[in-house]
């Protein structure tokens, strides 16, 4: 099964310096350069221990600010023309199934079927707190949104029923522009149940931002070896890594030598590749220009 290579931009929809007009322009200018998609992050609320954060430092204060990614993409949506929109990833229990069936479903249809959600259940138990959810039962909860919103997607009548959600003879419309539902991408490590919701649900999978190489080698042969036992092609879900960032002796990031990583990642199994703009750029007049270079040195190794 021939997986098209996708680059994936992350843009900063966080921090004490973000602008929402920056966004959409940055976003604009990657759709022009021909990126392959765009990424935001989600935090709902922030608030206890964020130096418990699993991936390093934590990105700020708990004051920090968190546009709101479902609502940022509608208007990216508005400013471009062919470029993909993910989450990477959404809190998706936070949400409650039927509202994000509805707001995803209605940003799919704005952009013409070019949504992908990235979902997960996060990590900061004052999320859920502030939303009257239980931490402990994130699993279930994520469990129950996402089978949930894929019955709501049909458009109905729907039903659905487990412990924690019930509903009966429902619609849901508008349905996605996309004509199997909006392209679901399981975050994080591949323990037993996540491996499940990934054979059950996704189109997609997002590593932990700490796998290494071997792990993500290791996961892809898991992918694919419980895709064929459940009757599904094994080349049917992408895989999204992180590119490797190699910095010469004054830290600057080497665009050619980072990028010199790319036949490698796709030849054990990764079909997106994943890297932030900050990264690269860190003056708004160069973005248009910073985006035209990340495309060609994409490119240079993927034809």
């Amino acid at each position: 099964m021939r997986v098209e290579p996708r680059l994936h931009l992350g843009l900063a929809n966080y921090g004490p310096t973000t602008v929402p007009a920056r966004l959409l322009d940055d976003a604009s200018a990657a759709d022009a350069a021909g990126i392959d998609a765009l990424t935001l992050v989600d935090h709902v609320v922030l608030g206890g221990n964020l130096g418990r954060y699993p991936y390093g430092a934590f990105p700020g204060g708990p004051e920090t600010p968190w546009l709101e990614p479902l609502t940022m993409l509608a208007g990216i949506a508005a400013r471009t023309s062919r470029i993909r929109l993910a989450t990477g990833v959404l809190i998706a229990p936070l949400r409650g199934a039927a509202v994000l069936a509805k707001a995803a479903a209605t940003l799919d249809l704005l952009s013409g079927g070019r949504l992908d959600l990235g979902v997960g259940t996060g990590w900061l138990a004052k999320e859920y707190e502030a939303a009257g959810l239980d931490f402990a039962d994130r699993g279930g909860l994520l469990d129950d949104t996402l089978a949930a919103c894929e019955a709501l997607w049909r458009g109905g009548p729907t039903a659905f029923s487990s412990p924690r959600l019930s509903f009966d003879d429902v619609w849901c419309h508008p349905t996605p522009a996309q004509r199997d539902g909006i392209p679901l991408w399981l975050a994080g490590e591949l323990h037993r149940r996540n491996l499940d919701r990934i054979v059950r649900h996704g189109s997609g999978w997002i590593p932990s931002p700490t796998a290494t190489v071997d792990d993500v080698r290791a996961g892809v042969d898991a992918v694919h070896q419980a895709l064929a036992s459940a009757g599904r092609e094994p080349g049917s879900v992408r895989v999204r890594v992180a590119l490797p960032v190699i910095r010469d002796d004054d830290r600057r990031p080497q665009l050619d030598r980072s990028f010199a990583a790319v036949p490698d990642l796709l030849a054990f199994g990764a079909t997106d590749v994943h890297t932030p703009l900050g990264q690269w750029c860190r003056n708004p007049a160069d973005v248009s220009l910073c985006c035209e270079r990340l495309v060609r040195a994409w490119r240079a190794q993927v034809g």
